[in-house]
């Protein structure tokens, strides 16, 4: 039995217990806001999404962490502050078109300080809970470890989709990538392999079925409602700067856009003017219009010549187009130039020489509703996701004065680039990659979207430890929303790819 002399202090314990993580009675006021990573303060974030966890950067021996809305309050101990998250949904509930109130409370030299308090702006726009990415690692010439993952965004759960290790060796490689969704639907997607077992695998409603990568259909766009995929067919080349911000450069030798149609197993050319390179289709909510990227670009000996482009690569400027689709016959009208980035920062003569004017837009997408254009821009090229100078954009579809009214989402942009990017089901959230904190890896940011176009301030991929992605030497690739998990198991997938199907 436990001895009597032990009793009071095991009340103690439990009474210590069941009072749980207590404010400090006294602390002096710090007028700073507190230095924490991920950055969270004064976020908008939607009412459904994990907790935030964070780390407190000052110099601090503990801290103690209040998040409260009203009289409802969650009281987190730590350096790093992770919110239990049954109470931190519970908290979110309660707070949805409401903020939040965190105040950080840290402990140095012997006593108490409190910063200046920060909100998380509560939206009751929830975001979809599922969203699917390609890790990986900062490689040029070879294909190592490479996963396609799926995380939920309403708690930490992370799974592979698909993981080239078990169909790749260190003779051949093999990558994985271009995973895409119709209508944000899991059961139906997507994803190339090439190199090693290299094919197209498209899933749908339990049907897997394997297509032969020549010519190679590379970045895909399902139609919202039709067993069609739009595709482009490039002819993708890299290289690398001696002396440039840029250290390396990926372009096409040639690309063009095509159909394939499901059920009939066809691919079928979507004609394009010569001397066009035609890229990342994307389809009108309503199926009816098929946006995509285009750069015309002549070589000199009216013949692919790398070298040339190669020396050439800052001739590549990408316009916007798009062509109607008949959805009964499956044909395609003329097409239509959406946005000329080339020529909306011509200078006044003079200033610039031809080859240095315009800008390049590229991976045009329309939000759900139909009503915004959200695309990625840069001084040239197409691949921005390797340019510093990479932002993104916004602009209402008012054509044809759609040039006029364009501009630069500043509220999310950083000084490094924002590259690929996708809409929520209900158009009220985006995802995209940014470099912001290093230059170097790729991170999903997530911002709200209200009825004006106007993007809240960015927060970063929750994790159960906030220190996470500071440790991740891998870059996020192709943010994508889904409304549930994907179901197909990496074994599923390599199966495929290696039969002879």
């Amino acid at each position: 039995m436990l001895s009597n002399k032990f009793l009071p202090f095991l009340f103690f314990l439990l009474l210590t217990a069941c009072h749980g993580p207590q404010l400090p009675e006294q602390f002096s006021q710090v007028n700073s806001m507190p230095k924490i990573y991920p950055d969270y303060a004064d976020v908008t974030i939607p009412v459904n999404i994990a907790p935030l966890c964070f780390e407190l950067f000052n110099e601090a021996d503990e801290a103690v962490t209040r998040f409260s809305c009203g009289s409802d309050e969650l009281i987190v101990e730590g350096l790093k502050a992770r919110p239990d998250i049954n109470e931190w949904k519970e908290l979110l509930a309660k707070s949805a078109d409401k903020d939040i109130t965190v105040e950080v409370f840290a402990h140095h030299d012997g006593q108490w300080a409190r910063f200046h308090p920060f909100t998380l702006h509560v939206s009751p726009d929830r975001i979809d809970p599922w969203l699917s990415y390609r890790l990986i690692s900062p490689s040029y010439v070879s294909y190592e470890e490479l996963t396609i993952n799926q995380r939920c965004l309403e708690n930490f759960d992370e799974e592979v989709i698909a993981s080239n290790m078990l169909c790749s060796s260190e003779e051949k490689g093999q990558c994985i990538n271009c995973h895409s969704y119709q209508q944000y639907n899991p059961q139906r997607m997507q994803l190339h392999a090439r190199h090693a077992h290299g094919a197209t695998l498209i899933a749908y409603d339990g049907q897997l079925q394997k297509i032969d990568n020549t010519p190679p259909p590379v970045y895909p766009a399902w139609h919202p409602t039709e067993k069609l995929i739009a595709y482009s067919q490039n002819s993708t080349m890299q290289t690398f700067h001696t002396v440039d911000i840029d250290k390396i450069e990926v372009y096409d030798l040639q690309s063009s856009l095509c159909l394939y149609d499901i059920d009939r197993q066809q691919m079928i050319p979507i004609e394009e003017p010569s001397n066009e390179m035609a890229t990342y289709p994307a389809w009108s909510p309503d199926g009816r219009w098929l946006y995509y990227s285009s750069a015309h670009f002549e070589y000199a000996a009216d013949t692919i010549d790398m070298e040339e482009i190669t020396l050439r690569t800052r001739d590549l400027k990408y316009n916007i187009y798009r062509r109607s689709f008949d959805i009964t016959n499956r044909q395609f009208g003329e097409r239509e130039l959406v946005f000329d980035a080339d020529s909306l920062f011509a200078p006044a003569e003079g200033e610039m020489s031809e080859g240095q004017r315009g800008g390049s837009a590229t991976l045009p997408r329309i939000s759900p509703d139909g009503r915004w254009l959200l695309f990625t821009m840069g001084e040239y090229g197409s691949f921005h996701i390797w340019h510093h100078d990479a932002d993104l954009w916004i602009a209402p579809i008012c054509l044809p004065q759609l040039g006029e009214v364009a501009r630069p989402l500043d509220e999310l942009n950083s000084s490094e680039a924002e590259s690929y990017h996708s809409w929520s089901s209900n158009g009220r959230w985006i995802v995209f990659s940014s470099r912001r904190h290093d230059g170097i890896f790729t991170r999903p940011f997530f911002a709200h979207i209200d009825e004006e176009g106007l993007g809240s301030k960015p927060f970063e991929l929750p994790s159960a430890d906030p220190d996470y992605h500071l440790q991740l030497l891998k870059s996020y690739n192709v943010p994508e929303f889904t409304k549930g998990p994907v179901t197909l198991t990496p074994q599923q997938i390599a199966s495929k790819l290696k039969s002879g199907e």
